[in-house]
């Protein structure tokens, strides 16, 4: 039995040593501070945590929604990275009372309400470069596979079709269709969306834009066809390209109306942003005949599930589950950055030190904000685990506590400090230095 006391005082100690760090100062002062991170929806910080561990406590939450995400991180956390599969919206972002910086791991932010998050002092970034690549080689791996068919012609196979004569290959490839000559509509001339003009012209198309946000000249330097309005491209387009990111002035841009403006038997490819598109009017267009194809890899609801919604019995359609974004190089390249960001709001000054940052000019005209200071961390903390219910907490296997057990979960009744001061949260008022149209509007590459 006192051997028993003995081992459990040993290992009080050790875990003492080990937590002593995350403590509330009782008799010292005050602590130094040491930000808390928290990864909402997501439960691998693998990658993060060799960017962060030195100045951060780097938290994961794998949540859905601000309702599984614990009360520590809503409390304590003061930056936040995110995937696509998780909204904040303004009565998400107050239930965040230290919150200062928001990165998406990843280029589209219409998850996040920007406006209101600068209205509540809290930067959002994104990382725009990482997918540019994958997403414009599956725009053209769509649009080359609406042209050739080649998804229907290995599913007739696949159902035992043959196709030994001439006829039945007529048959099992009617549609299929030359590209040379062909017109390509690109609505968005962002990263992706040039990055899709120049792969497209190696394949002979030509290729026309609308972007009404862009400088004069840009189409003269790419080699491209600039069209002054949205209707102008749509009747001149074979095949229509969605490249722009999803805002309020752009909710279901393709639309009944939009659709009748288009070439009779075009096709429409959307890589960009499901609320681009009214699925009803493309279903029904599907049917119609009016628009020959269609592939899209982003959908008004997600996950997307062909069993429900109207696109569930609409033909010559081709979906993807929001995968254009992903290869394992442009993954990591986003996580490391969106870490690399969070590194640079935790050492340096809000907005000053960000790289890219979506509502600077918001929080440029808000109060002066005080920079965050780093301070060393224990490595085993990295990883932790905070989700809903509050009895829950778990250790990231890169981060693990050894023999931790109970000491473990004093971590959720204690308080783990970061030092930073609560924001002050400015007044609900449109800010004076609100970002432009043009600027909301801007093309943004889309992964997820």
């Amino acid at each position: 039995m006192a051997l028993m006391d003995k081992h459990k005082q040993v290992k009080r100690q050790r875990l003492d040593r080990i937590c002593e760090g995350i403590r509330p100062p009782i008799l010292n002062g005050p602590m130094h501070p040491r930000p808390l991170v928290a990864l909402l929806d997501g439960r691998d910080c693998t990658v993060e945590m060799p960017i962060l561990k030195d100045v951060a406590t780097v938290a994961f939450c794998d949540a859905q929604s601000t309702q599984e995400i614990h009360e520590k991180v809503l409390n304590e956390a003061v930056a936040a990275l995110l995937y696509h599969t998780i909204t904040l919206s303004r009565d998400d972002l107050e239930k965040f009372k230290g919150l200062r910086v928001i990165v998406r791991i990843g280029s589209g932010f219409d998850n996040v309400d920007v406006k209101a998050a600068a209205e509540l002092g809290i930067a959002v970034c994104n990382v725009p470069a990482s997918s540019v690549e994958e997403t414009a080689d599956t725009s053209l791996c769509l649009i080359l596979n609406l042209y050739r068919r080649v998804t229907w012609m290995h599913q007739a196979l696949r159902e035992g079709t043959r196709a030994s004569s001439v006829e039945q290959i007529r048959e099992v490839a009617g549609g299929a269709a030359r590209i040379r000559g062909e017109t390509l509509g690109i609505i968005g001339l962002g990263r992706v969306g040039q990055a899709v003009a120049l792969r497209a012209k190696a394949f002979g198309f030509g290729v026309i834009f609308y972007d009404p946000y862009l400088p004069d000249g840009v189409e003269r330097s790419l080699g491209l066809q600039r069209m002054a309005t949205l209707q102008d491209l749509l009747i001149h387009s074979d095949c229509v390209s969605l490249h722009c990111s999803l805002n309020e002035h752009n909710h279901h841009l393709i639309n009944d109306f939009t659709i009748k403006q288009m070439r009779q038997g075009a096709f429409l490819v959307n890589t960009s942003r499901g609320g681009l598109v009214d699925e009803k009017a493309l279903a029904q267009a599907l049917k119609e005949g009016r628009i020959r194809g269609a592939a899209l890899d982003v959908h008004e609801t997600e996950p997307f599930s062909f069993s429900t919604g109207p696109l569930k019995d609409a033909p010559n359609l081709i979906c993807t589950p929001h995968t254009s974004w992903y290869s394992e190089q442009a993954s990591v390249e986003a996580r490391e950055e969106a870490a690399r960001e969070v590194r640079r709001a935790i050492t340096g000054r809000i907005p000053d030190s960000l790289k890219n940052c979506v509502n600077k000019e918001y929080l440029m005209a808000a109060s002066q904000w005080p920079s965050m200071e780093a301070a060393t961390v224990h490595p085993e903390l990295n990883g932790a685990t905070y989700r809903f219910p509050p009895s829950l907490i778990n250790v990231a296997t890169a981060g693990a506590l050894t023999g931790a057990g109970a000491g473990v979960e004093s971590l959720v009744s204690g308080t783990l400090a970061h030092g930073i001061a609560p924001v002050s949260h400015p007044p609900h008022a449109p800010s004076p230095g609100q970002p432009t149209k043009a600027e909301a509007d801007r093309d943004i590459p889309s992964d997820q």
